[in-house]
């Protein structure tokens, strides 16, 4: 057998061929789902034409089919009484009822091969749907083993001591990096994106109702896409306003906190959320505005999300050399002591306000609610 020995230089070659190669398929897959998405936006407004089109087929078939009767009975009217009638009135009675019986066969014929689209399109907008979900999915996969592949772990674990929740706490990072790619992206897609398509859509609408049903269809139909276009703005502010509140670096922390607060209840109206201060209110430097609004937007969200709360107080406290703040709520609480080691939201709070220099309590029993305490120095003593 022959043995082979690799330089560390071949090693890092190899290492970043294949980062290229991985990095190259996910933009590869990302191509094909984006061709996915259009194909399938395109898709949907056909098959909208379509469904009006098989309306329209159906009421002039029905018209039709009203008329050709008649003019059947007609026919058979003058026919039998032909003693009455000329051959003139006969003939034309035959050609009326030919022609009107021969154009209900072109429409219901119309009709059919539109409802035969119309379930091909239906059928495959499905598959289209199946192969975006698998494309993001794999895409997702792929950032994984591409972010594990090229993260730099070196702080991570120093900063850890256990080799067990090292390990776990790099894979949450990188899990939780993703879930943060495809939650927003998802946002995107189903607010903002999801809008504009529909933007795009009345687009034709109006064109069609100008020319169908004349000035004052089309602007109403006009009126609505202002509203369309009026929310898909709103959404966009609200997906960047949850990236990074612009308000911090205007306003500070408490404006901030006070229209975060708002803006969740107005997300969650069963939940009613308390906001207290106590003492002056101070600018601190950009980093801990940030970061102990992050802090407090974390407690909100697993609060919301996980425990479930209908009521939850902030309350902050300025003090002359430090800043407390407490997060309470009435959810269905949990054991920190089985849950600390899994949850990467705490142990991300824990990390951050560390760095911070600060300290941070858990308090929460299953069903009595959760309450978590943060203490961070404002001044260096």
């Amino acid at each position: 057998m022959t043995n082979i020995k690799m330089d560390n230089p071949s090693l890092d070659v190899i290492f970043n061929r294949m980062v290229e190669v991985i990095d190259h398929s996910k933009k590869d897959i990302f191509i094909i789902s984006e061709q996915s998405r259009q194909s399938f936006e395109e898709m949907k407004v056909e098959l909208k034409i379509i469904r009006g089109k098989i309306e329209t087929a159906i009421v002039e078939g029905d018209e039709l089919e009203t008329k050709s009767n008649l003019a059947r009975r007609r026919l058979a009217y003058v026919s039998k009484n032909f003693d009455t009638y000329d051959e003139p009135d006969i003939r034309k009675a035959y050609e009326t009822a030919n022609e009107l019986q021969s154009s209900l066969l072109m429409i219901r014929q119309d009709e059919r091969q539109l409802r035969q689209r119309r379930d091909e399109l239906d059928r495959q907008l499905q598959g289209t749907l199946e192969m975006i979900e698998r494309a993001d999915h794999l895409v997702s996969q792929v950032n994984i083993i591409l972010n594990y592949l090229t993260a730099d772990l070196k702080d991570v674990g120093t900063a850890l001591e256990n080799a067990k929740l090292k390990q776990n706490f790099t894979l949450k990072i990188i899990e939780a990096q993703e879930e943060e790619r495809k939650r927003l992206s998802r946002e995107i897609h189903d607010g903002p994106a999801q809008m504009l398509a529909n933007v795009l859509l009345r687009t034709d609408i109006i064109d069609l109702a100008y020319h169908q049903k004349g000035h004052e269809a089309a602007k109403k139909e006009i009126n609505e896409l202002k509203v369309m276009v009026r929310n898909a703005l709103s959404e966009v502010r609200r997906i960047i306003y949850d990236l990074r509140p612009m308000a911090l670096d205007d306003l500070g922390l408490i404006p901030t906190l006070r229209k975060y607060i708002l803006t969740t209840e107005e997300y969650n109206p069963t939940s009613k959320i308390n906001f207290q201060i106590y003492g002056e209110d101070q600018r601190l430097q950009p980093n801990f505005e940030v970061a102990i609004f992050r802090l407090v937007q974390e407690c909100l969200t697993n609060g919301t999300k996980h425990g479930k709360f209908s009521e939850a107080w902030v309350k902050i406290e300025w003090l002359k050399q430090k800043i407390n703040i407490i997060v309470k709520d009435n959810g269905v609480g949990f054991d920190p002591n089985i849950v600390k080691e899994k949850s990467f939201g705490l142990i991300g709070m824990r990390e951050r306000v560390e760095l911070l220099n600060g300290t941070m309590k858990v308090i929460s029993f299953p069903g009595n609610g959760t309450t978590i305490l943060f203490s961070i120095p404002t001044k260096e003593e």
